[in-house]
């Protein structure tokens, strides 16, 4: 068992209405595209307000081929890692020296040295702070992160992880690509990253009130326990979502039967996972689900068998900020969080991405 203590979230700074970034894309695919209108009802269908952006707009003219693209993810990533880490352990009263792992994920760039790497350079975390960097699990990333923190801090039960993801979608970005999946992820994808402080249930940091926890300064905010976190791998799915890297970088691969798969696919998982414990879906409190898109959110609704609007804070999420990947579960999750749920609350942290596959953790306040 390992508790949540505390989500951070950051965004870069530079900040377009969606009605601007539509202008930019027509203005960038007008000759190139036979039904520029059809680029806008894609992007107005996906329900994105506003997003957030690692560059200022005009900087992504001036970028030529992959490796511009990447040095501009790590730049930028670091930059937003270091704020949003450096600021989460300050709020917490928590020490670099306390954390004895720190998990990483993004799917937007490369960095070897890693991310959490580079962050050891930026903070003076120990030097034998043991370190994951994951790549690869894509919108997933979030939940998986959690749950290998979780898994860890069971067997290190006096130990603290910090678990950051930074997702900058924009510098994905293929100009080339008038595919429908190009055009959609376009209007879709955001950028922001988002950390979460976990600590093993015999931490010295762990001022308990049971059956959640409370941090420094903080005694009225209950926080949830992990009870436990199961994945669920779909085999032969490799098509459905994921990258496919070109010279110019990230190409992505996204099956319009994304909405349908969520809708049939993740329950029968769930239930298992949850009638291991005693439960059924209708036991669930409150639910941490990755925001996909507007479609995706329905048929997990749907597939699950939960009132229309269940979902609300993955929709204002999508709303405020695109999908954002792998950190988009953990901005539901900060939301979660701050609504302080009762004693006893239960909810599931879930989240989809390439494999096709699934993560789900049952949590407890």
């Amino acid at each position: 068992m390992s508790y949540i203590a505390a989500a951070h979230t950051a965004l870069p700074l530079h900040k377009y209405a969606q009605d601007e970034l539509i202008a930019a894309f027509r203005e960038l695919w007008a000759k190139k595209y036979f039904n520029v209108d059809r680029i806008e009802q894609f992007h107005r269908n996906v329900m994105v307000g506003s997003r957030n952006l690692a560059l200022p707009l005009e900087r992504y003219k001036q970028l030529s081929g992959f490796g511009e693209s990447n040095a501009a993810y790590i730049e930028a990533a670091m930059e937003i890692v270091e704020r949003m880490a450096g600021e989460m352990l300050r709020e917490c009263q928590v020490d670099p020296s306390d954390i004895h792992l720190i998990i990483s994920t993004s799917v937007t760039g490369i960095a070897v040295p890693s991310l959490d790497a580079r962050l050891m350079n930026r903070i003076p975390f120990p030097p034998s702070t043991k370190r994951i960097p994951l790549f690869g699990l894509g919108c997933m990333g979030g939940a998986s992160g959690i749950s290998r923190a979780a898994d860890y801090l069971r067997g290190h039960p006096e130990e603290n992880a910090l678990f950051f993801s930074v997702e900058l979608c924009s510098l994905t970005l293929q100009r080339e690509d008038l595919s429908v999946a190009n055009i959609v992820s376009s209007g879709l994808f955001g950028d922001g990253a988002a950390a979460v402080l976990m600590l093993g249930k015999n931490s010295k940091l762990a001022g308990r009130v049971h059956p959640g926890l409370v941090l420094p300064g903080k005694p009225e905010i209950r926080m949830p326990r992990i009870l436990d976190n199961r994945s669920c791998f779909f085999p032969n799915t490799e098509r459905i979502m994921g990258w496919d890297m070109k010279d110019t970088g990230f190409q992505v691969v996204l099956d319009p039967g994304v909405p349908e798969f969520a809708k049939e696919h993740l329950r029968p998982g769930l239930e298992a996972f949850l009638k291991e414990h005693g439960l059924t879906i209708g036991d669930i409190d409150l639910w941490v689900a990755h925001p996909g898109g507007p479609k995706v959110i329905s048929g997990m609704e749907e597939g699950l068998g939960l009132k229309p609007g269940t979902l609300r804070l993955s929709i204002e999420s999508l709303q405020k900020y695109g999908n954002l990947s792998s950190a988009s579960v953990l901005f539901i999750l900060k939301e979660t969080l701050a609504m302080n749920p009762p004693a006893g609350s239960l909810g599931v942290l879930v989240a989809m991405g390439p494999a096709f596959a699934a993560e789900y953790s049952l949590l407890q306040w």
